[in-house]
């Protein structure tokens, strides 16, 4: 069930209108303290779509998202499900979004 609907949203964490991708990564910061370590089999496809465009945007808003975001992450998951997903998706970052990645993991 878990798989069926992060399916469906994970699209919306990088659509293309702004709008719609920046209130899903605010509806996604709002379902962490929630779902929190139940998020564990979703985790290796929600990083991706979390970090790939959205912590590089130009867009203040998806950028203060994103990071929102991932500071939820960290604070409401146990750290060793992060630890994989983030240095795999800090390998292939540049910019602003490996800096941010790689102090996360610091």
């Amino acid at each position: 069930m878990l798989f069926q609907i992060f399916d469906a949203f994970k699209p919306r964490l990088h659509d293309s209108n702004s709008k719609v991708n920046q209130e899903a990564l605010e509806a996604m910061h709002k379902m962490i303290p929630v779902l929190k370590d139940n998020l564990s089999p979703v985790i290796n496809m929600l990083i991706p779509a979390i970090v790939d465009n959205n912590l590089n945007s130009k867009n203040p808003g998806i950028y203060a998202a994103a990071t929102n975001v991932i500071q939820a992450l960290c604070q409401h998951l146990d750290t060793s499900l992060l630890l994989q997903p983030f240095c795999t998706k800090a390998q292939f970052l540049s910019g602003k979004a490996k800096q941010d990645l790689t102090e996360k993991l610091a």
